[in-house]
């Protein structure tokens, strides 16, 4: 059984016991966290929302919270006065576990 919730302005697909990461949540670790924008889901038969599922919920467990690795952003401009800017960004991120799945 498997569903695609929508969070931080993405998609993902999640299926029971999974480990994800998305966009930095307002939650505790050890703290359980319910999607209730559930877009579809997958057992026998697949159920697809407009634009999400009524009664269909995703339970999820805070593992920790983070930040992704640091991309690094370049720009740079040349004429005769040449201009460089380096930027670095390292996105934060919430790690869960997906306990239940209910349609």
């Amino acid at each position: 059984m498997y569903a695609v919730i929508e969070t931080g302005g993405k998609q993902l697909k999640v299926e029971a016991g999974a480990e994800i990461f998305v966009e930095k949540l307002d939650a505790e670790p050890e703290q359980e966290v319910v999607f209730d924008k559930v877009c579809l889901v997958s057992d026998a038969t697949t159920k697809v929302g407009t634009p999400y599922v009524e009664g269909a919920k995703v339970t999820c467990k805070v593992l920790k919270h983070g930040k992704d690795k640091k991309i690094r952003i370049f720009k740079y401009k040349q004429k005769k006065g040449s201009t460089r800017r380096r930027q670095g960004h390292r996105q934060p991120y919430t790690k869960l576990v997906v306990e239940a799945i209910e349609a």
